[in-house]
């Protein structure tokens, strides 16, 4: 496919206007164009909501929004956390451990049917490698582990490790390629993968390759989010040159390692946005209000990039909060709310920051 004329321009001006544009606030292109149609506001307001915390990963609300549950990625901790910041350790998840760098406690999706199976499903490493594992909260406490879906390759990066129901009923699971990039275009492996399955681990039945993946070609894919159509969009950290915002679609091959940002080898499908990954390595997204909002590792910034009800286009994206609050992990929309929980992670070996040292905070969306 040819590169679109909008991303070669960043290519372009990015090496001379990145600094500048961050002090200002804004995107890789500079000042957003008019937003596409059906965008809306802007955050508005940061409060913190809870603090004290080492490495919070991920995030999932409860469907009557009387609590999220977050993971820690280190300390193996899954929380209870409700709306005004009060926080309850329900327990640990067992045969966990870290990587000694990014493996460990990581995603965490809650059971559409909550409130008949009180079932949390997890994804973490393990002593054999990743794995995605239901347990059940029963309101007193945390048991009934059972591994759902293991045998996806582990190393200390690339462990993707987000979870997420998607509007089908199905659990969808990015896997990162293991530090193995040829993973990432085995259709018979379940790394470099967007993954998707049933309550109980077994492939959807109209997956698009008879097994467990629903996408292909992955370097780390991290945050996956839903929109308003139900379609679902990905942000993935790329190696030295592109991060990617990508619109996926069953069966499509996203094209690494023979690609990084856009993409003209045959048979692949191209981002939709990237980034320098001095700007993004990103981690959590969210939609909120027809934008993905995206959480930035190393670019220690919130993105906002407009989405286009009518077509797959996407809007000139804009930074906010840029340095201020360090590296930003996951961003989860509050239910029936126009607004986002950010967690920051300073604390895990690349901020700097002690262990406690992280936040919860709360982004009001205008």
């Amino acid at each position: 496919m040819s590169v679109p004329a909008r991303t070669r321009k960043r290519a372009v001006l990015a090496a001379v206007s990145t600094a500048l544009l961050a002090a200002a606030g804004l995107g890789a292109t500079g000042a957003a164009a008019a937003p596409p149609a059906g965008a809306a506001g802007e955050p508005t307001e940061v409060s913190t909501l809870s603090t004290g915390w080492s490495i919070p990963w991920g995030v999932s609300w409860l469907p009557d929004a009387s609590a999220a549950l977050v993971t820690e990625r280190d300390s193996f901790g899954l929380f209870s956390v409700t709306p005004d910041g009060t926080r309850t350790e329900l327990g640990t998840v067992p045969e966990s451990e870290t990587t000694g760098g990014e493996g460990g406690l990581m995603g965490v999706a809650v059971d559409p049917e909550w409130e008949t199976n009180h079932r949390v499903y997890v994804m973490h490493t393990s002593s054999e490698g990743n794995r995605i594992a239901r347990m059940t909260w029963d309101g007193s406490s945390l048991g009934g582990y059972t591994v759902l879906l293991d045998g996806i390759a582990k190393n200390r990066y690339h462990n993707g490790g987000r979870l997420a129901f998607g509007p089908d009923g199905y659990l969808y699971a990015t896997t990162g390629d293991a530090q193995d990039s040829a993973l990432a275009q085995d259709e018979d492996s379940l790394n470099g993968k967007i993954l998707r399955m049933t309550t109980d681990g077994e492939p959807a039945p109209d997956n698009p390759f008879g097994n467990h993946v629903y996408s292909l070609g992955h370097r780390n894919p991290q945050g996956i989010a839903f929109d308003a159509q139900g379609r679902l969009w990905e942000a993935e950290l790329g190696e030295n040159t592109h991060d990617e915002l990508n619109l996926i679609k069953p069966g499509a091959n996203y094209g690494w390692p023979q690609c990084e940002g856009d993409c003209e080898e045959p048979g692949t499908t191209g981002p939709k946005y990237t980034w320098s990954t001095a700007e993004a390595s990103p981690s959590g997204i969210a939609v909120v209000d027809n934008a993905v909002y995206m959480a930035s590792l190393r670019g220690e910034r919130l993105w906002r990039i407009p989405l286009d009800e009518n077509s797959e286009e996407v809007g000139e994206a804009k930074a906010f909060y840029v340095g201020t609050y360090g590296r930003l992990r996951s961003a989860t929309k509050v239910p029936g709310a126009e607004e986002l929980w950010l967690s920051t992670t300073n604390a895990d070996g690349n901020g700097g920051q002690p262990p406690g040292s992280d936040t919860l905070l709360r982004v009001a969306i205008g």
